[in-house]
């Protein structure tokens, strides 16, 4: 585990780590990154990619092993309520009323080798 200290200095710096890895696996797959770490005042939006038409809004975990099913079951229901509110406060600082949007969540497990599960439209 000590490479693990070396590489991050705080969990920011690993989260944000995490966050261009989903992004540059999303961007082989299609999509176009807008926007990364937007903060408001109902918390913070990891990422934010178009789809085509689609405002795609991406919700990024990392969990360093499996034990409770690892980044895949990380995404409380308090934290989607939290990411439905500062989606509603961008939407609206970005006067995107009438924008088609998609919640897109990436869980990053790791172990030996980090798995990555997109999870399209996860709720």
């Amino acid at each position: 585990m000590l490479w693990f200290k070396q590489l991050w200095h705080n969990s920011r710096e690993k989260g944000f780590y995490y966050e261009q890895q989903a992004e540059k696996y999303l961007i082989e797959q299609g999509l176009v990154a807008i926007e990364r770490n937007y903060h408001c005042p109902y918390g913070e939006l990891d990422v934010i990619m178009r789809d085509g038409d689609i405002l795609v809004f991406v919700e990024v975990k990392f969990r360093k092993n499996k034990v409770r099913g690892g980044a895949n079951y990380a995404l409380s229901k308090q934290k989607q309520q939290r990411l439905k509110r500062a989606i509603y406060h961008y939407l609206d600082a970005k006067q995107l009323s009438n924008q088609a949007v998609r919640i897109d969540y990436v869980a990053i497990t790791g172990g030996s080798q980090n798995e990555l599960n997109w999870f399209k439209n996860a709720f």
